[in-house]
């Protein structure tokens, strides 16, 4: 069984017992999570979509974690102005028990 899921604003397609790295969401390591905002379910070929789904992607989190250090630079040439910064992204680890 497969599912389109939005997770904080992106789409995300997910399988039983798949691990993603997903936007940040609020909870501890261990923590039990529900979404409802399923888009698509194909259940062996079936597809149900929009009203018709009635869904729910049971997950557990599994740590919160950092992306990669992404640096902006900017600099303006013969002036002398440089300028830089870099931020490392919240993601939040999970794994996907069952779609219900």
């Amino acid at each position: 069984m497969v599912a389109v899921v939005k997770i904080a604003g992106q789409q995300f397609t997910v399988k039983n017992d798949q691990t993603l790295y997903v936007p940040h969401v609020d909870g501890n390591a261990g923590d039990k999570i529900e979404f409802a905002d399923v888009l698509l379910v194909n259940n062996d070929g079936k597809l149900s979509t929009g009203t018709e789904v009635k869904a729910i992607i049971k997950a557990e989190i599994v740590g919160q974690v950092q992306g990669n250090k992404v640096i902006a630079f900017k600099m303006k040439r013969r002036k002398g102005f440089r300028k830089k910064h870099g931020h490392r992204t919240h993601y939040t680890k999970i794994k996907i028990e069952s779609i219900a």
